[in-house]
């Protein structure tokens, strides 16, 4: 069980509502199904950055988006608010969740079920107040889990209303939202006492932890990866990890745990000491751990497992940890592929493959079939919930005397294993290897800012011993995650991508505001290479050469230059009344010219704000502009991650807009090099004694452009 750490540090806003979800969808239903099922006993591995966000909003300390825009009355809804709700309340199983609800669906197709931000934009106007409120209630009222619906009758009686919902109806879908999420901590602790379920395990915040140890382990499973610039390697992070865990698991249910998941199964000779040193007793992984480990081929080409013996029991590893290796066959039949058969058949064909496992087994020793796979996002693709193909398997699983559905620890403490692994091999349960999140060039790029962050804040700790660095150390150790990583190269996609990469940047962020560093500019850029090179709204299409005067001077002098208009451009971090309207910027063959607009004068708005050009290609340098009773121009390059004063810059006005020209020279550009550029607006902070940003355009990615030769203008008039 686990979800990615989805609190901005920034601002303490939960940025993905899955925590919530999930919680009244998955968590509490999969351990209270076993009531009815004395008989099966399971173990259950609660990732502990799972457990403190849903104690999170069972203490009412979260704040969520998508919840707050849900309590709000539909009529009292902002256009930015509407376009939300019509963007991201769709975000469910269209078959399984949405379908079901005939005006959930109704809704979706009036909505378009292939649409842009501008489409959507366009059809708000054709949803009525009551059209808002239905899809606000019907968005959380999906997510119910059907056992959930059996205990709150009053679920059932709205969802067979259908349409036409109230605020009090909406209330009441929230209220209950809040009280099944307080049923799921207890119910776990009340099953393990139970001895029907085990609990076990992850390092805190879920990081990779061979990866954490030394990134250079990678190669073991992959000897020709590019490796980020920095070798990242803390093995005392690792084994924080591994602490804190253990230390939070015994807070929250009173016992110490016996197992441990490690983090997307991946193990390895190195960690196992950081591993036993805090008391767990085994681990588990996938079975290509196995089959490296031990060189040997559990499969032949069909697919079918031979030396039975060898392959479902477990081993010893390291000192005395015992780890077990899951039939990746049989879990990723219930992951990805039974629930799009019938229920019954599928569960026959799961029961048949176990006989087939015992037939090839000699007799009179047990053996143990581990069946591990991800316990919350398989079941939306199942028809209601996946309840019914539970019912079944376990149903059947219940009565069939040659199977006997244990804990991990049950069975290692009645059979403990007699063979160890010499050395285990490195990887993960995905091939094996690393290659999910390390090697592309997006994975390297936040590798290195990581280490980048972790170094400075390590710096700062040896020269302030007595600093107060807790927030500090807790966003580097969020940034260990591994989610980040999944979700960026090219091996996975997500409508919410662009959030996943901003809230590893900004957790990185964190850590140079607590420790008063300048922020450094890449990491204030997408890591998604697709995000950060902007198209304008209008290109280059000629030299420009303005009068440098803070103001209009004539209808031409910026006629050739290009635009990024903010207003369309949009993102997370636009402001319904922001200070830029547009940005314009263009070039002759000597100097970059960059003009900044507003709603109103600058000179009527931008009082103690700096408006900080920032260039990161070819060098970095920046350009901070500020007016505090006279306009001041700063031009500062970058030596060692800190901003060092070059210059006053003349060539800067401030009127009714701003208006700068920068020789390609100073930026260290020359014919033909990619110059590129953002810019941020700022007000200083008294109190805390630095900057905070309250704006950024474009609002993620970069200007660019490539400095003109003289060529430029009879290029472009062919």
């Amino acid at each position: 069980m686990h979800q990615p750490y989805y609190k901005d540090p920034l601002t303490g806003v939960y940025r993905l509502p899955w925590v919530r979800l999930h919680g009244i969808k998955d968590y509490y239903d999969m351990v209270a199904i076993l009531d009815g099922f004395p008989s099966i006993h399971q173990t259950f591995n609660i990732v502990p950055s799972l457990i403190e966000q849903l104690l999170d909003y069972t203490n009412g300390r979260a704040i969520d988006r998508f919840l707050d825009t849900s309590k709000a009355p539909a009529a009292d809804l902002t256009e930015e608010q509407r376009l939300f709700v019509l963007s991201d309340f769709f975000l469910a199983n269209w078959d399984n969740m949405i379908k079901p609800l005939p005006r959930y669906y109704e809704l979706l197709n009036k909505r378009g079920k292939t649409v842009t931000k501008e489409d959507i934009k366009k059809s708000i106007k054709y949803f009525s107040d009551q059209d808002i409120l239905d899809l606000q209630v019907l968005f959380n009222l999906s997510w119910f889990d059907p056992l959930l619906r059996e205990k709150y009758p009053y679920l059932k009686e709205l969802i067979n209303k259908g349409r036409d919902y109230t605020e009090a109806d909406k209330g009441i879908v929230i209220k209950t939202q809040t009280e099944a999420l307080k049923l799921i901590i207890p119910e776990y602790k009340r099953m393990a006492e139970k001895g029907q379920i085990e609990i076990s395990t992850t390092p805190f915040y879920h990081p990779i932890l061979p990866l954490l140890y030394n990134t250079d382990l990678a190669r073991i499973a992959m000897p020709h990866v590019r490796l980020p610039q920095y070798t990242f390697s803390h093995p005392e992070d690792a084994a924080e990890q591994v602490r804190m865990a253990v230390e939070y698991f015994e807070k929250v249910f009173g016992f110490k745990p016996k197992g441990m998941w490690p983090s997307e199964g991946s193990v390895g000779q190195d960690i196992l000491n950081i591993i036993r040193q805090e008391g767990i007793r085994w681990i588990a992984s996938d079975e290509g751990i196995l089959s490296a480990s031990l060189n040997a081929h559990f499969r032949d080409s069909s697919g079918a497992v031979r030396e039975h013996e060898r392959f479902y029991k477990p081993y010893l590893v390291g000192d005395d940890i015992s780890m077990i290796f899951r039939d990746h066959t049989l879990s990723d039949l219930i992951g990805f592929v039974y629930h799009r058969w019938d229920i019954k058949r599928a569960v026959d064909d799961f029961i048949d493959r176990l006989w087939r496992i015992k037939s090839n087994l000699p007799g009179g020793k047990a053996s143990l079939v581990p069946v591990i796979l991800d316990g919350e996002n398989v079941w939306e693709y199942y028809q209601n919930d996946g309840r019914d193909f539970l019912l079944h398997l376990y149903e059947r699983l219940s009565r069939e005397e040659w199977i006997k559905c244990v804990t991990v620890s049950e069975f290692l403490n009645e059979h403990p294993p007699e063979e160890r692994i010499g050395k285990l091999f490195t990887g993960s349960w995905i091939n094996s290897n690393f290659g999910i999140w390390i090697g592309h060039e997006e994975d390297n790029l936040a590798w290195d800012m990581l280490y980048e962050a972790r170094d400075a804040l390590s710096a700062y700790q040896r020269m302030n011993p007595q600093a107060d660095l807790k927030d500090a150390w807790r966003a580097i150790y969020i940034a260990e995650g591994s989610d980040w990583c999944w979700w960026y190269g090219d091996e996975h996609v997500t409508e919410t991508q662009d959030v996943f990469d901003e809230l590893f940047r900004a957790n990185l962020i964190k850590v140079y505001k607590v420790i008063g560093k300048n922020i450094p500019p890449r990491l204030l850029l997408p890591i998604p290479r697709e995000d950060r090179k902007i198209s304008p709204a209008v290109t280059i299409k000629g030299f420009t050469t303005p009068k440098i005067d803070g103001e209009v001077t004539n209808y031409y002098e910026w006629l050739n230059s290009a635009y990024i208009d903010t207003a369309r451009s949009g993102g997370t971090m636009h402001m319904a009344e922001a200070f830029v309207s547009r940005v314009y910027y263009g070039f002759d063959l000597n100097n970059l010219f960059i003009r900044v607009d507003t709603k109103r004068p600058l000179t009527e708005v931008s009082k103690a704000v700096t408006y900080s050009i920032q260039f990161f290609k070819p060098m970095q340098y920046k350009l901070d502009v500020t007016i505090d009773g006279e306009t001041s121009a700063l031009f500062y390059r970058s030596v060692e991650k800190e901003w060092q004063f070059v210059r006053d810059i003349e060539g800067v006005a401030i009127n009714d807009i701003l208006e700068t020209g920068l020789p390609f020279n100073l930026l260290g550009a020359n014919e033909g090099d990619e110059v590129s550029f953002f810019i941020s607006v700022l007000r200083y902070d008294e109190e805390a004694k630095t900057y905070s940003e309250l704006e950024r355009w474009p609002w993620k990615g970069f200007i660019s452009i490539e400095v003109p030769g003289p060529g430029f203008e009879a290029m472009m008039w062919q």
